[in-house]
């Protein structure tokens, strides 16, 4: 039974129970992308030690033409500005009987007002609302910094643009309600239905 969950492991399980029981049961790995790793990698590594106010100009002179044009537009953001609380950081909330967790890009404020920043090189969540992701980092921050001032940003590196969802005392309950439910549904679940079109990397293996 799971008793800890990130939120990639809740969106694994929704998109589809077996890909869930491949990658977090079995954990079976597989290849990824290694260039958008490579470039997710870097470019949140020089936004931590520049948000930390450390040294960046090695880092910055060792990037490639591609990640200099994304580092230009991130560092010259508005909450690039803003206090910085955090880098890669750990946060994780109980809800129910479960913990639910994960990394934050960067944790920053504002007079009274909490933000955390998400930099996607590829693409935001089209529903970024209720994305488990905004609703774990959401919900943990709230709860370790006792504040509702909470708000979730993300910022597409890819198409320069930006989402942010704002917490409210009602998304915390729709929040609460959906993790437990997901949570309930993963340790209660023979792991034996698939997304009827799923084309994923354990294609060759699922039957």
């Amino acid at each position: 039974m799971f008793q800890n969950f990130s939120p990639n492991m809740l969106k694994t399980f929704e998109l589809c129970p077996k890909k869930f029981y491949f990658r977090y049961v079995k954990n079976i790995s597989m290849p990824t992308n290694d260039e958008i790793f490579e470039l997710g990698k870097n470019i949140h590594a020089i936004a931590s030690y520049y948000l930390r106010k450390e040294n960046i100009d090695k880092m910055e002179k060792s990037l490639s033409e591609k990640e200099k044009i994304i580092w230009e537009y991130l560092k010259n953001i508005e909450y690039f500005s803003y206090e910085s609380i955090n880098t890669e950081y750990n946060l994780s909330v109980k809800v129910g009987m479960h913990f639910f967790g994960g990394r934050i890009d960067a944790l920053v404020k504002k007079g009274d007002t909490y933000y955390i920043l998400d930099y996607k090189t590829g693409s935001a969540p089209k529903n970024a609302k209720y994305d488990f992701q905004t609703i774990v980092y959401l919900l943990a921050v709230k709860e370790f910094f006792k504040t509702n001032n909470v708000n979730f940003v993300y910022l597409d590196l890819k198409n320069k643009t930006e989402t942010k969802i704002e917490l409210t005392e009602d998304l915390v309950k729709e929040y609460e309600e959906k993790l437990i439910s997901i949570a309930e549904k993963i340790n209660s679940s023979e792991y034996n239905t698939k997304h009827k079109e799923c084309k994923c990397e354990y294609k060759a293996i699922c039957y």
